[in-house]
């Protein structure tokens, strides 16, 4: 098992920047990738932002130059800084820990709202 615990979202305007955090416990060294997804109200969730376990990154087009993933394997936290954002990017951003695709876990959210 392993549980995470994302903070860091809030209200921003558009433009500025927010830093999520993602606090990972238990069996993390079963985990092969860390991933931060969103969902806007009536939207699919979507994933923002993917580094492996040998810490390559990746984007989606939307998020690509804005947001960057990084970790700190010491506090086992992953992040996902947030600039120029725009109201588009508002959703509930969730973190998930990658096995395979039959076994991923998932946070329990935070909210990021950006105003125009």
């Amino acid at each position: 098992q392993v549980q995470l615990v994302e903070s860091g979202g809030g209200v921003v305007q558009a433009g500025g920047s927010l830093k999520l955090s993602c606090v990972a416990s238990g069996n993390i060294a079963m985990i092969n990738a860390m991933r931060w997804y969103r969902q806007a109200p009536g939207k699919k969730r979507e994933l923002v932002a993917v580094i492996t376990s040998g810490g390559e990154t990746n984007y989606p087009d939307s998020v690509k130059g804005r947001f960057t993933i990084s970790r700190d394997n010491v506090k086992n936290t992953v992040y996902l800084q947030m600039d120029s954002l725009k109201p588009d990017d508002t959703g509930v951003y969730f973190c998930n820990a990658f096995r395979s695709s039959f076994l991923m876990y998932w946070g329990q959210g935070t909210q990021v709202t950006v105003s125009s």
